[in-house]
C-alpha cells in the first residue's frame, strides 16, 4: 500500500524559517547564541553578555549598576589571588611583613605542577616579598603565591584558614577558599563578593594598583623575556602590538583567572575622571572574550550613569539644626553635615533621598568649650534605585558649625540656680 504524504509548500517553510531567524536576531546573543567556556550556557541578560555571572559596581559607593546572577558561588580560578594579595598587603601594613624582606622559597611552593602558571621557583631560592608579589600580581605565578602564603602562615593549609577567617570578617558570605591560588574548583565565591573584596582592596590598600597596572616584569636578569600581565585590557596596552585592540582607557587592574570548570574570568577596574568602576565576569568562552564582555559593562556604565550629590557638605538638617551642650555661653550650638552624600543615577534623573535615622551624643558628652567642626553625632539617609531596587544607606557626621565658648562661673551659677528652682516648681506642680 502506498501512503500519501501531504507535500509542504516551499514558500511556507521558507517564511517560517525566516521568522525564526529574525526572532533569533532580535533576541541577540543574550539567549540562543550566548555560551561560556566549553559551550556552557550563559545567563540571559539585557546587555547580551556571554557570561554565567557578572556585576558592575561604582567603586566609591559600592552601588550596583548592573547584575547578572551575581549571587551564585562559582569557581574563581586565579581571581582567588585577590584574597592572597589582600592578606599580603595587610601583613605589610600591620608591620609583620616588609616589601624588601627576603623570602626563602619553601619546598611546598617549589612543588608546583607543570600545568600551573608559575615563575619556576626552586626550593631555597631567595626573593624579596615585592618580587614575589609582582610575580603573583602580573604573571599569576602559583609558586610565588604559595611562597608568600607559607611565609605568612607556615603552610598553605594554615594560610587558607586565614583566608576563610578573613572572608568571614569582611562579610564575604559565599566565599569558600581551598587554596591560595584557586587552581582547584573547590574554591568558590560569587561575583558580588569578588567585587566587594576588590573594593575593600582599593579602599584600604590603594598601592595595589601600582602592581596590578604593570604591563610586564622581568623577574630574573637571566630570564630571556619578561612576564606579561595577563590583564590584556590595561589602558597602557594601547601602545602594545597585539594587545591594543583589547586595551581600554583607564583600566589599571585587577586579576584574571582560568581553569576548565571556571572558564575565563576577569575582575577588572577602570577609572575615567573621578568615576571608577569595578567589574567581574565569570565563565566566558576565551581569553579575549572576558575582556570583550567587560568592555560592554564599562561602555554601559560610562554611557548610562553619572554621579549626583544629593546632600551637600555643610548642610543644615531639618529638625536637627542645633544640639544641646553643657557649660556653654549658649545652651545649644548649630550643627551641619561634615561631608556630602553622592549616589549614581542614570543620566538626567533626579534621585530622592530620605532621612531615616540620627544618633546624637548625650548632652553630658558635649561639654563646652567645643571647637568648630567637633563631631556631635550622625545622620543616616536612604536612597533606593528605581530600577535595581537596591537600597543604599549613607551615614555622615554632624559637626558644630561654630565655636562654642565655655560660660563664666557666674553665668553657670545663676543657670544652676534657675534650673534648681524650675525643677522644684515642676515637682510641686506634679503633686496636684
Amino acid at each position: 500500500m502506498k501512503v500519501k504524504v501531504r507535500p509542504v509548500k516551499f514558500m511556507t517553510l521558507l517564511a517560517a524559517s525566516l521568522a525564526v531567524w529574525m526572532v533569533t536576531l532580535a533576541l541577540g546573543s543574550s539567549t540562543a547564541l550566548a555560551v561560556g567556556y566549553d559551550n556552557r550556557p550563559s545567563t540571559e541578560n539585557t546587555l547580551g553578555l556571554q557570561v554565567k555571572s557578572a556585576i558592575l559596581i561604582e567603586a566609591e559607593t559600592g552601588q550596583i549598576l548592573y547584575d547578572v546572577n551575581s549571587d551564585e558561588p562559582l569557581p574563581p580560578a586565579s581571581m582567588t589571588k585577590l584574597m592572597t594579595e589582600y592578606l599580603v598587603l595587610k601583613e605589610i601594613k600591620e608591620g609583620r611583613l616588609d616589601w624588601e624582606q627576603t623570602v626563602s622559597v619553601s619546598a611546598e611552593a617549589a612543588n608546583t605542577l607543570k600545568e600551573e602558571s608559575q615563575i619556576f621557583l626552586a626550593a631555597g631560592d631567595t626573593h624579596t616579598v615585592k618580587e614575589l608579589y609582582i610575580a603573583m600580581a602580573v604573571g599569576s605565578a602559583n609558586d610565588a603565591t604559595r611562597a608568600l602564603a607559607t611565609q605568612i602562615a607556615g603552610t598553605e593549609l594554615a594560610f587558607v584558614e586565614k583566608m576563610n577567617e578573613t572572608a568571614d570578617e569582611l562579610g564575604l558570605a559565599t566565599a569558600v577558599f581551598a587554596s591560595a591560588t584557586g587552581f582547584e574548583d573547590t574554591t568558590v565565591i560569587s561575583a558580588k563578593d569578588l567585587a566587594k573584596l576588590s573594593r575593600l582592596i582599593l579602599i584600604n590598600y590603594p598601592q595595589f594598583l601600582e602592581y596590578s597596572s604593570m604591563q610586564d616584569y622581568k623577574f630574573r636578569q637571566r630570564d630571556k623575556d619578561p612576564m606579561v600581565n595577563f590583564n590584556w585590557m590595561l589602558g597602557t596596552n594601547i601602545n602594545k602590538t597585539g594587545l591594543k585592540h583589547l586595551a581600554y582607557e583607564g583600566v589599571d587592574g585587577m586579576k584574571t583567572g582560568f581553569i576548565k570548570s571556571a572558564g575565563y574570568n576577569f575582575t577588572g577596574t577602570v577609572k575615567r575622571g573621578d568615576l571608577r568602576f569595578i567589574s567581574v565576569v565569570m565563565d566566558t568562552s576565551s581569553m579575549s572574550a572576558r575582556f570583550n564582555e567587560t568592555r560592554k559593562l564599562y561602555d554601559y556604565g560610562y554611557a548610562t550613569f553619572e554621579k549626583k550629590t544629593v546632600l551637600a557638605p555643610k548642610s543644615v538638617v531639618e529638625t536637627l539644626e542645633t544640639v544641646k551642650i553643657k557649660k556653654g555661653k549658649q545652651k545649644t550650638v548649630p550643627v551641619v553635615t561634615d561631608k556630602d552624600i553622592t549616589v549614581m543615577v542614570k543620566k538626567g534623573e533626579t534621585p530622592n533621598v530620605e532621612l531615616v535615622g540620627s544618633d546624637i551624643k548625650p548632652e553630658s558628652e558635649l561639654v563646652a568649650p567645643l571647637a568648630a567642626g567637633s563631631v556631635v553625632g550622625t545622620v543616616t539617609y536612604s536612597y533606593t534605585d528605581a530600577e535595581t531596587k537596591q537600597t543604599l544607606e549613607k551615614t555622615v557626621n554632624l559637626v558644630t558649625s561654630a565655636e562654642s565658648e565655655k560660660a563664666g562661673w557666674l553665668r553657670l551659677m545663676f543657670r544652676a540656680i534657675g534650673e534648681f528652682f524650675s525643677g522644684l516648681f515642676n515637682g510641686i506642680v506634679n503633686l496636684f
